[in-house]
């Protein structure tokens, strides 16, 4: 039988862009879960790419309700790390550590972190180290004080980030005049609108909304995390008085995690329209930003989300991370000031609060611009 010598035949195998997202806490999850979503829709019509979901916490964090990933419409992280403590440097250490193991276990392109958590520096640099393209969402904020951890963690992070995923042209010219390298830096917008636009439709009004007896509209909606503040306890009594009295019997509706509640609770404060409550699952809480009349609030995502919703919000801060939100929103920087709090509790129950402006890029297509990003380099 006659040889025949066969055509060589060339196998080319597509590259996939392998992504590993961290999270540092729960608050991370809202801006993960778009990307996820985008992910899966890149994936779905042929585009080559994957990603796993690691949480540096324990499986059994008090603070991840067991709603959260549905309510999120995402999958639950693929691993824990199980680190937890208080301690800065200790911290630092068992996150590196753990996401050594991590990576050596799960192959990985380019890890993607979030926000400006210890977490966030800490995979960052395990990720340099070895040799990995790094990720920033939401780069280029700051407060311009390194007094601040979280200023110096965000900091560290841009530094060594090889994709700058800018929310804002503020930290879009922040990490400008940095010396960032330009072609680092993506003005994408702000994925946590992306998660606010996806969720609108379907928050879920508590199941004890109408036991208090609230009507939409009626009453003010209060949370309080920073624990600078709940530390001063003359002046967190103080701001209490303060948001009290001016609510003249108007409900205040304060969902809290177990130690902030501890701090409020210490003060023996007497109102009985003040309901501390248990912190709310997402679509619960979701809710109560979109119904109150106006939110009092040491949190700058939940200002965003009060930006987007046109509802009058207060900051218990003399900064914020996304300055769109006072620029062309509806939040209001009070500080830790008690006059100041009471002027703009005055105009705020009177209705003489500003409306908000939509900044630019709060459209909802952020993580899709993020993953076409990152796909360049497939």
């Amino acid at each position: 039988m006659e040889n025949v010598l066969l055509p060589k035949i060339s196998l080319i195998y597509p590259t996939i862009m392998r992504v590993t997202i961290v999270s540092g806490a729960r608050p991370n999850f809202m801006k993960i879960a778009p990307l996820c979503r985008a992910m899966d829709t890149a994936r779905d019509m042929g585009r080559n790419i994957a990603y796993r979901v690691v949480y540096t916490g324990p499986e059994n964090d008090s603070n991840l309700e067991p709603s959260l990933f549905s309510d999120l419409d995402m999958r639950s992280p693929d691993a824990f790390l199980g680190i937890t403590g208080t301690n800065h440097s200790q911290v630092t250490a068992d996150i590196m550590l753990a996401f050594e193991h991590e990576l050596d276990k799960h192959l990985a392109n380019v890890v993607l972190v979030v926000d400006d958590m210890t977490a966030t520096m800490s995979c960052a640099i395990v990720a340099k180290k070895r040799g990995l393209k790094v990720a920033h969402v939401i780069a280029g904020t700051r407060s311009f004080d390194m007094n601040m951890p979280k200023e110096v963690n965000r900091t560290i992070v841009d530094a060594i980030s090889d994709y700058l995923f800018a929310a804002s042209m503020t930290a879009n010219r922040n990490l400008n005049q940095e010396g960032m390298i330009p072609e680092h830096i993506h003005y994408v917008g702000n994925i946590l609108i992306d998660n606010t636009r996806y969720n609108r439709q379907r928050l879920l009004q508590p199941l004890w909304f109408n036991t208090l007896e609230l009507k939409s509209g009626q009453y003010l909606l209060l949370t309080l995390n920073r624990r600078s503040l709940l530390s001063q306890r003359k002046k967190l009594k103080e701001l209490m008085d303060i948001l009290i009295t001016q609510a003249d019997g108007m409900p205040i509706v304060a969902p809290l995690h177990p130690y902030v509640q501890q701090s409020v609770e210490a003060l023996a404060l007497r109102a009985d329209n003040l309901h501390l409550l248990p912190a709310q699952s997402y679509l619960h809480f979701g809710y109560l930003i979109n119904h109150s009349k106006g939110i009092v609030t040491d949190s700058g995502n939940i200002a965003e989300e009060a930006t987007f919703a046109d509802i009058p919000c207060i900051s218990l801060n003399t900064y914020a991370e996304h300055p769109e939100t006072w620029r062309n929103g509806t939040n209001e920087l009070v500080g830790e000031s008690a006059s100041a709090l009471s002027d703009a509790l005055q105009r705020m129950l009177k209705g003489e609060w500003k409306h908000a402006i939509l900044p630019e890029r709060w459209d909802g297509r952020t993580a899709n611009r993020m993953v076409e990003v990152l796909l360049k380099d497939a």
